[in-house]
């Protein structure tokens, strides 16, 4: 007999979806020492975004349910019109809102190997396929999704730079990968650790999303803004996606607190290029000392570097992450996005990063 004949069942996919299991936040010892698991900034939040927070009153009241003023401030810093900026509870939540708006059964989402976890689980809970186009040495290949085009394709997720390898593709292939979609298809630029890329050669996306009809791009306040408590998340889309978006958007989808702290910590550029200037001295630090270890790392272009460990017994990921749980130093397992022997290392304060690359030349010995 069908056990599950007598009471609810899922929509077809939803079952499918591995439910998204974030970074650890307490060593085994209970404490939380050194959390570097979810790629946080080290600095904390923008006194200024503090300051709003706790200048809050009237509780009693809804929030403001289009978040005009974090749109007006997102618009002001990045010279963008507030209409054609939508927020959200985290990013995830304007990716999920994208696939609810565009995905259904038999509609086809492509996205890289080593993509984002969000991407297969919002593609699958609104019914779609996905499709995971292979990478070129841990990096987006722009040949392998264009070969995976169909008439299916509605939407392709794209992170760059990528969580959880930090690698990044050079703006041009992005021009090329849209050039060679069709125009029914949305490309989703997910550019969530874009402030802590310095190079000559990466964009986020807004230009592209500005002369297009097909592009949205996503960004967070979780990362380099430091407030990843607060679930603050922006993208900026063209007018008819704005407006199925906010068509689905819950009416009161952020609450004031993260409405007020988010305004004013865009608005606080000055600290932001500090958080990017401490990211600056120390990725290529802990890269490098890692590296004289005889560990192998991904070179990143964001606040955070993976780390691949020996295929020796003892010494493998998993032996070295008990062996830093153990010594309050809290880092990512990857096995989920395909890497069971790396660990994921958010860069963080300087005694962090030096405990971390001292309890790691103990444990290779």
């Amino acid at each position: 007999m069908d056990q599950q004949a007598d009471r609810p069942v899922p929509r077809s996919g939803v079952l499918a979806i591995d439910p998204y299991v974030p970074g650890k936040a307490k060593a085994k010892n209970g404490q939380t020492i050194y959390k570097l698991s979810s790629n946080e900034t080290p600095l904390g939040a923008s006194p200024k975004a503090i300051e709003a927070y706790h200048a809050l009153s009237h509780f009693e009241h809804y929030p403001d349910p289009s978040a005009s003023n974090l749109r007006e401030a997102i618009g002001d810093v990045y010279g963008l019109n507030p209409d054609n900026i939508i927020c959200g509870c985290g990013s995830d939540e304007i990716l999920s809102l994208l696939a609810y708006a565009y995905l259904g059964e038999g509609d086809e989402a492509i996205f890289t190997e080593h993509g984002f976890l969000v991407y297969n689980i919002a593609t699958l809970a609104a019914g779609g396929t996905p499709v995971v186009a292979p990478e070129k040495n841990l990096t987006t290949d722009v040949d392998a999704i264009l070969e995976r085009i169909s008439e299916k394709t509605k939407m392709v997720f794209i992170a760059n730079p990528n969580n959880p390898t930090g690698t990044y593709i050079p703006f041009k292939e992005i021009r090329r990968l849209h050039a060679g979609l069709p125009k029914t298809t949305v490309l989703v630029l997910d550019a969530a650790y874009a402030e802590y890329v310095r190079r000559n050669d990466y964009e986020a996306g807004i230009e592209l999303v500005a002369t297009s009809q097909n592009v949205v791009m996503t960004r967070t306040f979780s990362k380099v803004y430091g407030l990843p408590s607060l679930r603050v998340g922006w993208g900026y889309a063209p007018d008819h996606i704005i407006d199925a978006l906010n068509r689905i958007r819950g009416p009161f989808n952020m609450n004031s607190a993260a409405i007020a702290a988010g305004a004013a910590a865009v608005r606080d550029q000055a600290f932001l290029e500090a958080a990017v200037l401490f990211n600056q001295q120390w990725l290529p630090w802990v890269s490098k000392e890692l590296g004289k270890l005889g560990l192998k790392v991904t070179p990143s272009v964001g606040n955070f570097i993976l780390v691949h460990f020996p295929e020796e017994l003892g010494k493998r990921a998993a032996d070295a992450d008990a062996y830093l749980l153990e010594r309050g130093c809290i880092l990512r397992r990857v096995d989920a996005y395909g890497f069971p022997n790396a660990l994921r290392m958010s860069i963080g304060t300087e005694e962090a990063n030096r405990d971390v690359v001292k309890h790691l030349a103990d444990f290779l010995k």
